[in-house]
């Protein structure tokens, strides 16, 4: 039996040990108290006050001035200029905030108990505590369904009239108004300083008790004598909702209407439609008789254990349906779990990569709908963005910088030069409009959201600068979130033309082209971005065969920095490969050799990123010792990434790294095994997605492919590549490492391995 529980013999000791569950819009943090358990809650569209513009009104004007500067060496004092006249006024965005807490007293359970057990089902997204006391067997389930938008938790008993319990919803010192019913509780009132100045929330709780009486006491809700509680909990705002609570009530009343039995069916039933598209087993030796934590600690003292790896993977892709539906919100930094009143960095969206990390793995780990909330919140940063793009740089199109919010706000975050004026934000979240076409060919989709990439391209039309050799650069701008010296000793970070930005560039302009000729778009406008294409700068070695991360080859103040944005080219993008590039591609693993001979990889989603740009220049071994490394170094005990603090970024992006192993591919092509470990020789994948809507299942044995099943969802032509010589099934015996095969929507294609 395949590992996909999550389990432990203790309560979570603090936030960062309890288990997260979530529906894409409310999400839980269980930490399975037997006295008092506590759920710490999150809705998606609850953030701190309201919209501001802060556009600064100066920046157009010195914008000349601080490019002037920057061409003439004089950093610091464009960086002087560049603090008081380009960042935002104010300079910060708004914060995701707290929902509240659900606190179920149990009474009655002073004894000492045993038999505790505290899990998370990774196929059924329902969690559980059990424990045995001298007055019987107790147990609680908890689930976060999305087809009935609620929280939901039964506490039962073998012994009846047993459950004693107070239960209450809170929101500590920020509490605005409370009511009471006979059964239920609500909380409501605004996330800002004053109600006209925020989200209005409604946060409403009901229990329905089995047996036993349930009265309101104070501002509690006591149960007595039950052989069962179920608690069902509920929240919106007027951020999604014009009357929050007479939606919250309306859930309510149809919850209890249906019952548990059927709630749980149908969060089970709309959970597994998504997860169980994708299954993976490394074979690896079988420990889930051992507690996750301890399994987690084996690792860190050298041990191994494929079938964790395994289940990390599919952990990934759980936390990413939890946290990420279609028609909700995009994934935060801490995806929908946030248990603080000033998260760190705010628990907004960075998208100098942390929140592109995010929905890596979406398309290839069968989670397409799940990528769509990212796509559907850059209309929000397209209307903001055209603003910020006018006022700010006087250019058509739209941008933004390296953070925006749940109203996508655009101007510059943070007043800290490394990072804060970056101009590429809109330019690489757009590319995910493109992934999610080239995975799904949906035409009607590309159509619709062709004007998001193209109006991402039209503000480089204006902004682009030409430099002394003829290559249109960026400026100002930062290779985020780094800082070079110069000969002279002095230090900065502003710059023009770092080298992801141009990668960006190549990447941004080659989906305008390739869309707009799907599309129908006017040749004259895709002639455009085909020169501005041509005049982008090469990408560069520099004096330690390293690609180089400036426009000259400065000396880094950090080399074992964080960011490894100079190999934006090798991974996520494909301008960097193996085979088309091998000069790149060897200057790139000199990259990736330096940074970590300097202490890369210290940071969760850093050593993620580690993990899929080894795997893409075909080094198996060191992804997988990198994968290890994430496990020992940058994982809490509920298996959530440790930045340190908590992000989650790492998790989706080790998960897409661990795909990369096992498949990767253009169009035209799907190369079969192109990393794989000597750690993982034996193994079977099925549901993985390949671009060009093709559906793959692999199976290998010692280090070699065995078969590989291709579901094709379209006509025309492919190619297989492998490094074992395969063969077409039923077809005459031909050895050779690629084949090319025409292709029918609905046919399936199986390759063996030829000759062993």
């Amino acid at each position: 039996m395949l590992d996909q529980v999550l389990w432990y013999k203790q309560a979570a000791r603090n936030w960062n040990e309890a288990l997260p569950i979530g529906n894409g819009a409310l999400g839980g943090m269980i930490f399975g108290g037997i006295k008092k358990e506590l759920i710490q809650m999150n809705e998606e569209s609850l953030w701190y006050g309201t919209f501001r513009d802060r556009n600064n009104k100066d920046a157009r004007k010195y914008l000349p001035v601080i490019r002037d500067l920057l061409w003439q060496g004089k950093i610091g004092e464009a960086e002087k200029l560049l603090s008081m006249s380009m960042f935002g006024t104010p300079d910060g965005q708004r914060q995701y905030s707290v929902l509240g807490d659900l606190v179920i007293q149990c009474f009655g359970q002073e004894e000492q108990v045993s038999h505790y057990r505290r899990t998370l089902d990774l196929e059924t997204a329902c969690a559980t505590v059990g424990y045995m006391s001298p007055k019987g067997k107790f147990e609680r389930e908890y689930f976060c369904s999305k087809p009935d938008n609620l929280l939901v938790v039964r506490l039962r008993c073998n012994q009846e009239e047993q459950i004693e319990l107070m239960a209450y919803i809170d929101r500590w010192k920020y509490n605005d108004e409370i009511e009471m019913s006979k059964d239920g509780m609500s909380l409501y009132g605004s996330s800002g300083p004053c109600s006209s100045e925020g989200i209005g929330y409604h946060f409403m709780m009901k229990l329905i008790p089995n047996g036993g009486t349930v009265e309101n006491i104070g501002q509690r809700l006591y149960a007595k004598g039950c052989n069962e509680v179920i608690i069902l909990v509920t929240a919106t705002t007027d951020y999604k909702d014009s009357n929050p609570r007479s939606i919250c009530e309306e859930r309510l009343k149809k919850a209890t209407q249906k019952g548990y039995e059927e709630l749980k069916a149908r969060h089970v039933a709309d959970y597994k439609s998504l997860y169980k598209r994708l299954f993976l087993d490394l074979r690896g030796e079988s420990l889930n008789h051992l507690p996750t934590d301890e399994r987690l600690e084996r690792i860190k003292k050298g041990g191994e254990d494929l079938d964790l790896i395994a289940m990390y993977f599919q952990y990934g892709r759980y936390l990413l349906i939890s946290c990420s539906r279609e028609g909700g919100l995009p994934a935060t930094l801490q995806g929908i779990w946030n248990g603080e009143w000033l998260p760190p960095w705010d628990s907004k969206y960075t998208i100098n990569i942390n929140t592109e990390m995010n929905y890596w793995l979406a398309e290839k780990c069968h989670l397409s709908e799940c990528h769509l909330p990212l796509v559907e919140h850059l209309e929000k940063v397209r209307i903001h963005g055209e603003k910020t793009a006018e006022q700010m740089y006087g250019c058509r199109g739209f941008m933004a910088h390296h953070n925006t919010d749940i109203w996508g706000d655009a101007a510059p975050q943070d007043m800290w030069m490394p990072a804060t004026i970056w101009p590429m934000g809109a330019a690489w979240l757009v590319l995910h409009i493109w992934e999610h076409y080239e995975y799904t060919l949906d035409q009607a989709f590309l159509k619709e959201k062709y004007h998001l990439l193209k109006g991402a391209g039209d503000f480089f039309k204006d902004y682009l600068m030409m430099d002394e050799n003829g290559y249109l650069v960026t400026g100002p701008s930062t290779s985020p979130e780094n800082t070079y010296r110069l000969p002279s000793g002095e230090q900065g970070t502003v710059c023009i033309g770092p080298s992801m930005d141009s990668q960006i560039l190549f990447e941004l302009f080659t989906a305008i082209i390739e869309a707009g000729q799907l599309v129908g778009e006017a040749e004259e406008e895709i002639q455009c971005f085909k020169e501005m294409k041509k005049k982008l700068p090469p990408i560069q070695i520099g004096k330690y065969g390293q690609i180089m991360e400036w426009r000259e080859d400065h000396e880094e103040v950090e080399p074992g920095h964080r960011h490894i944005s100079q190999l934006f080219a090798l991974y996520p993008g494909h301008q960097i490969t193996k085979e088309d590039t091998p000069e790149w591609a060897k200057a790139a693993k000199k990259t990736l050799e330096r940074r970590l001979s300097y202490g890369g990889g210290h940071t969760g989603w850093s050593r993620a990123w580690i993990i899929n740009l080894w795997a893409r220049l075909k080094e198996g071994d060191l992804a997988y010792s990198n994968i290890k490394e994430l496990l020992k170094c940058s994982t809490l005990i509920n298996l959530l990434d440790n930045h340190p603090p908590f992000q989650i970024d790492g998790n989706f992006g080790a998960a897409a790294g661990i795909s990369e192993l096992l498949l990767q591919g253009e169009k035209d092509y799907i190369e079969l095994l192109p990393a794989l470990p000597k750690g993982i020789p034996n193994g079977k994948v099925t549901g993985l997605c390949a671009k060009g809507k093709v559906t793959v299942d692999i199976d290998w044995e010692d280090g070699h492919l065995v078969s590989a099943k291709l579901h094709i969802g379209r006509d025309g032509e492919i190619k297989v590549k492998s490094k074992d010589k395969i063969v077409l099934k039923g077809k005459k015996e031909v050895e050779n490492e690629i084949l090319f095969c025409k292709v029918k929507q609905g046919e399936t294609l199986e390759f063996i391995r030829a000759c062993k």
